[in-house]
């Protein structure tokens, strides 16, 4: 015999179906103008050189020399993008973090990676092209670059931001 006033597993069930359809929908519709500029965009290297703001962005290190170009989205808004970094020659990124996390490719280049909440040579690894590394979010990182340039291509779930620890 059930308790008086307790309502059954069904009934409840039924009730929650039109509040999750609701939110089903408005995340679809907030995931769906940044899902159809994924797809339909289309770059080869020479366009990308033409998008090149040569600025730092959202998500980025701020650094002099590092060019920063943003290939999808905004990082500076909620929605997916893709950013591409191109870093000079011996380039020292110090520790810092982001609040979104990022999943990267090396695209050329020998990237120098590594995790903690200061700088470390002795825990880099180096990343040749075709690399693959992610920044979880809020996980401090560091990066340096060798004797050439190197190109990264990050993507994430902005918003996103950088902050140095030190």
């Amino acid at each position: 015999m059930k308790p008086s006033g307790a309502r059954s597993q069904p009934t409840r069930a039924r009730r929650l179906r039109p509040v999750a359809a609701v939110l089903i929908a408005v995340l679809l519709s907030a995931a769906a103008p940044a899902d159809q500029a994924l797809l339909s965009r289309r770059l080869a290297p020479d366009e990308i050189a033409a998008l090149d703001q040569g600025k730092a962005g959202a998500g980025t290190s701020g650094l002099a020399g590092i060019k920063s170009t943003v290939l999808a989205g905004d990082p500076s808004a909620a929605g997916i993008y893709t950013i591409r970094l191109a870093v000079p020659p011996h380039q020292k990124i110090q520790a810092h973090r982001h609040r979104d996390a990022r999943t990267s490719v090396v695209v050329s280049g020998h990237w120098q990676i590594g995790y903690g909440d200061a700088f470390n040579s002795a825990a880099l690894k180096t990343l040749p092209p075709g690399g693959f590394y992610t920044e979880p979010a809020g996980a401090a990182h560091f990066a340096q670059t060798g004797d050439e340039p190197v190109v990264v291509y990050i993507t994430g779930y902005g918003p996103s931001d950088t902050q140095y620890l030190r």
